[in-house]
């Protein structure tokens, strides 16, 4: 298998492994460890000697010996045996094998939710589910955080220690503490999602992998929550945006906008899931900004040609949604709309506002949308600047390559 095959591979199978090793031993830091150290073993013998039959079952095997190794290290197994056996009943000492998975739950559901713990702060408790769960590196955890690497790694080690000194169970909350935990935990499934379907940076538009990933997560919450509007409206926003992505990209990888993508080539089994999902959810109330958002992910979805797009329906999605979010990057998305209904001066009114809020003021996204309202406007050379200032500042190549191309085409048209 090639390298890059085994690299996607490793990278599906690190939350479960990472689970199934925590929940038989528990030190989730010190699991982390010796399961990065099964990663790099396989990474170096698999594309050459090829994949075992069971792949999950040669990893946690690894992982588990090198984590005895690091127990045995510090003394740390007889310590655990002891707190761990004046707390719980004789009949509860043994756990199931590291590889087979937990009868109740999916391991990975259940790491999830440990990562997302009351007592580790919400920053905490995001980065350490993308670091665990999502397969992220630190680096993208990073700029997921718009912080250093090295801020995060910190943030990431703090986490882990906490949920260490805390002796925090391996296993589901109980239902008053699922609540607590579902925000954090929607939230970090559509950061995963996020990163998978717009890459922050490098050379592709789209990381498929981690996409797929936060839907699978996305569905093992609504399964264990389905009375849950918002769990329904978050799996429902992700199916529909995730069914655009065989559009967004040309033969050679070039971004293509979805005013110009080909619809018919949408995933429209998704489109359908995605909206029945939606139509389940909203009679059931209250309605949240994950069921907004999927909302106007249909209006988009359903229309059958970018100009038959129905903009005063989005707008009045978006205004009602402003109401209970103050995300900027709605405030952005709003101000398309408005531009969209009400003319480009409109927009670029509102975008002037948005200069001053420090949380986009520097995102490339905001001079994008500020040069797409200029060449709408017909201010072809503030709208070649804006295109070349967004270029400047996103991290990811094909971006840049579409906003330079933008901003040239506006140069050769003058």
């Amino acid at each position: 298998m090639p390298a890059t095959e085994v690299e996607d591979l490793l990278r599906q199978l690190a939350p479960r492994v990472l689970g199934a090793v925590v929940r038989r031993y528990g030190h989730f830091d010190l699991a982390e460890d010796a399961v990065q150290e099964a990663m790099l073993a396989a990474a170096m013998r698999w594309p050459k000697q090829g994949v075992p039959d069971n792949p999950t079952g040669w990893l946690v095997t690894v992982a588990s010996r090198r984590l005895t190794d690091l127990l045995r290290g510090e003394q740390a197994r007889r310590r655990r045996e002891d707190v761990v056996a004046g707390r719980t009943l004789p009949d509860q000492w043994l756990a199931p094998a590291a590889d087979r998975a937990a009868p109740d739950a999916d391991d990975t559901l259940i790491l999830l939710f440990m990562c997302c713990h009351p007592s580790l702060s919400p920053a905490s408790q995001i980065a350490l589910t993308l670091r665990a769960v999502g397969g992220l590196t630190t680096a993208e955890v990073a700029r997921a955080f718009l912080v250093p690497e090295a801020t995060m790694t910190r943030r990431i080690t703090r986490a882990k220690q906490r949920i260490k000194d805390g002796g925090v169970p391996f296993g589901m909350p109980p239902p008053s503490e699922r609540a607590e935990r579902l925000a954090v935990v929607l939230h970090v499934i559509y950061l995963i999602f996020n990163e998978g379907y717009a890459t922050t940076a490098g050379p592709s538009l789209q990381r498929g992998e981690l996409a797929v990933e936060a839907i699978r997560l996305a569905r093992m919450v609504h399964r264990l929550l389905p009375d849950d509007g918002e769990a329904a409206g978050l799996l429902a926003l992700m199916l529909l945006t995730d069914a655009r992505r065989p559009a967004r990209t040309g033969p050679d990888g070039a971004l293509i906008p979805m005013a110009e993508q080909d619809r018919s080539r949408w995933n429209a089994a998704e489109v359908a899931e995605g909206v029945a999902l939606l139509t389940d959810a909203l009679p059931r109330g209250p309605t949240g900004p994950y069921q907004l958002q999927a909302a106007i992910a249909a209006v988009h979805d359903e229309a059958p040609s970018a100009e038959a797009t129905d903009w005063p329906q989005i707008l009045a999605l978006y205004e009602l949604l402003l109401r209970i979010s103050d995300n900027p990057v709605v405030a952005l998305n709003h101000a398309v709309a408005v531009a969209m209904v009400q003319g480009a001066q409109a927009g670029l009114d509102l975008l002037g506002r948005l200069q001053s809020d420090q949380r986009i003021a520097g995102d490339h996204r905001l001079h994008a949308v500020r040069a797409h309202l200029l060449e709408m406007a017909g201010d072809r050379q503030a709208a070649r600047e804006s295109y070349q200032e967004a270029a400047r500042r996103t991290m990811s190549l094909p971006q840049q390559r579409y906003l330079n191309a933008r901003a040239a085409r506006l140069a050769g048209d003058g």
